[in-house]
């Protein structure tokens, strides 16, 4: 019997530790970039590019098919223009925005025809969090 036990030779034993200490690397390299795939990046706040005044907000809380949703309803001035939007927020943590200025953008550009569009806002807090409001609504 030789020192790296029954059957395996010095060389065998160095070989398979060789092995195990590569796939050991690789599973390290696969857990840590699936880690910070599953991480949201970061808002550039350069990118929040507009301005936006909230004059009131208000939320509510609705029940559908066995669930409560909740949103915020924002009346904002942007551009001059009035409007009406409306964010998802969490039925148990449903806050009511406070008045003042934002800063935000466009995530999804004006769709449909020249007479009616669809746009989403995303807003940039202070802290770093965003939340996304869908126009509703259009005031002159």
């Amino acid at each position: 019997m030789g020192p790296a036990g029954p059957g395996l030779s010095a060389s065998c034993l160095s070989e398979l530790l060789e092995e195990v200490m590569k796939k050991a690397i690789l599973f390290v390299l696969m857990l840590t970039s699936l880690c910070s795939w599953g991480e949201k990046a970061q808002p550039v706040p350069a990118d929040y590019t507009i301005a936006v005044h909230v004059q009131s907000s208000r939320t509510k809380t609705e029940y559908n098919e066995g669930r409560f949703y909740a949103y915020q309803q924002l009346s904002v001035v942007s551009d001059g223009k009035h409007y009406k939007i409306r964010g998802d927020v969490s039925p148990r943590t449903s806050y009511v925005l406070r008045v003042g200025d934002y800063r935000a953008r466009i995530l999804k550009p004006d769709a449909g025809p020249a007479y009616e569009y669809k746009r989403t806002y995303q807003f940039l807090f202070p802290d770093g969090q965003t939340r996304d409001y869908e126009v509703v609504g259009e005031e002159e």
